[in-house]
């Protein structure tokens, strides 16, 4: 009987891989060797390793295929393209929700403390950290690490107009040298 290689619709159907079972039996032996090492069991710091050290391998292996799937083979057309661009994006906007629904319900208990915990916020026993030392550092590196990162992937962008226009006038090669110094101090 003839094999039939063409295939007749855009979508990619997976092949049968190991990778999801292995990366579980990983991840579970990550999480009972990270147990077993608090509580001071003798081989549990081996087994942490073992796990994580296997999760990472299934990691590596796993990307490779999908590397290869998407390169070698063609597999992954414009529709299947479009499904992990849409399934990236449902990914961050359940974050978002989750982030949201979480500060939603740290302000909720805030501005209506409950009964339970004396109606008072923060709850008694529970000393609040001064917002204005650490957080206020780390939310500051936040911003300027991503603003940082914005400001040479702009720069470099147009580093590279620059450099395709004067290709394109074809400056004499030492003037070029020049103009490449320049703009790299």
């Amino acid at each position: 009987m003839k094999k039939i290689t063409r295939q007749i619709h855009p979508f990619h159907l997976v092949d049968p891989s190991p990778w999801p079972m292995l990366g579980a039996f990983s991840a579970m032996g990550a999480t009972s060797g990270g147990v077993m090492y608090m509580h001071a069991y003798k081989s549990g710091g081996y087994l942490l390793g073992l796990g994580l050290l296997g999760i990472v391998l299934v990691m590596a292996v796993w990307w490779r295929d999908i590397i290869r799937e998407a390169t070698f083979e063609g597999q992954h057309t414009h529709a299947v393209q479009k499904g992990l661009r849409w399934g990236m994006l449902l990914f961050i906007v359940s974050e978002i929700m989750f982030f949201f629904a979480f500060f939603w319900a740290f302000f909720w208990s805030s501005c209506a403390p409950a009964i339970e915990i004396g109606a008072i916020w923060p709850p008694k026993g529970i000393v609040p950290f001064n917002c204005w030392e650490i957080p206020l550092l780390n939310t500051l590196i936040l911003l300027t690490s991503g603003a940082t990162v914005t400001l040479c992937h702009n720069a470099m962008l147009l580093f590279l107009q620059v450099f395709n226009y004067l290709s394109i006038v074809m400056l004499p090669l030492p003037f070029l040298m020049v103009f490449m110094v320049l703009v790299s101090i």
